[in-house]
C-alpha cells in the first residue's frame, strides 16, 4: 500500500499509488503533483451554532484555524485546496460570512468541496461562492474523495479512497496508566481517513485491522507506528 516513507523534522512523506502525501502536523495532506492541500471536517460555524444555543464558546476559534490556513498557503503554496466534507457545521451565521471572505482574499487559489453529511447551507451560497461544489465524491485519479468512508461494498476499485468524517484518534499507552488519544491519519488497503482539522472538534478512538498504517499527530510532530 504505501510504498515508500520518510521521516522529516516534524512532517512525513509518503508514496502512495505513484504519488508523494506529506503527511502535517496541522492535520492535513499536501499532495506534491498536483501541488493540492486537502483537510477535511473545519466545522466552521460550530461556535457560532453552539453560542445560538446558549453555549458560551469563544468566537475565535475559527478565526485560529482560517489563520492557518493562511500559514499552510504561505508554507506550502498550494495552487487548489480540496475541503473533504464538514467545511460548515449547520445552519448559516456570521461565521459563514467570514469565511466568503477570506475565500475572496485567496482569489489566486482553486477551492473544492466535497459536500459532507453538516454541509446543508442553502445551495445558492455554494452557488455563489469560489468553491467548486461536488456533492457526493470527486474522482482525481489516483484518488477518491469522499466525506464518509465508502463501504467495501461500494468502493471503487481502481481509486484509493480519501475521507473525513469519522475524527480518527489512536490510543497511545505511556509509563505505568498514562495513556493519551491523539488526532491521527489511519491508511487502510483500500482507503485512508484524515484527522478532523478544525480545532473545535472530537475524537472518535480508531480500530486498526492487521496492516493498517497510522500517523499520530503528537503536538507538532507527525509519528509514524
Amino acid at each position: 500500500m504505501i510504498e515508500a516513507i520518510s521521516q522529516h523534522t516534524l512532517s512525513c512523506t509518503i508514496e502512495l499509488k505513484g504519488q508523494r502525501l506529506s503527511l502535517l502536523p496541522q492535520k492535513c495532506l499536501f499532495w506534491h503533483e498536483e501541488k493540492t492541500l486537502i483537510l477535511s471536517d473545519l466545522h466552521l460555524g460550530k461556535a457560532g451554532h453552539f453560542r445560538k444555543a446558549g453555549i458560551p464558546i469563544p468566537g475565535n476559534i475559527h478565526f485560529d484555524d482560517l489563520q492557518l490556513l493562511d500559514e499552510l498557503i504561505k508554507t506550502w503554496k498550494p495552487v487548489n485546496i480540496i475541503f473533504i466534507g464538514d467545511l460548515f457545521h449547520s445552519d448559516v451565521n456570521s461565521e459563514w460570512l467570514v469565511f466568503e471572505k477570506w475565500l475572496e482574499s485567496h482569489h489566486s487559489l482553486s477551492f473544492i468541496l466535497v459536500k459532507g453529511n453538516h454541509d446543508i447551507l442553502p445551495p445558492a451560497l455554494y452557488k455563489n461562492s469560489r468553491m467548486a461544489i461536488f456533492e457526493d465524491c470527486l474522482e482525481a485519479l489516483p484518488f477518491l474523495f469522499c466525506h464518509i468512508p465508502p463501504g467495501s461494498h461500494n468502493r471503487n476499485e481502481e481509486s484509493y479512497t480519501l475521507s473525513g468524517h469519522l475524527h480518527p484518534g489512536v490510543k497511545l499507552q505511556g509509563f505505568g496508566r498514562q495513556s493519551e488519544t491523539l488526532p491521527c491519519f489511519h491508511f487502510g488497503n483500500d482507503g485512508a481517513v484524515l484527522p478532523a482539522f478544525g480545532r473545535f472538534t472530537g475524537l472518535s478512538r480508531i480500530k486498526p485491522a492487521p496492516g493498517d498504517k497510522i500517523f499520530a499527530i503528537a503536538g507538532t510532530r507527525v509519528i509514524s507506528f
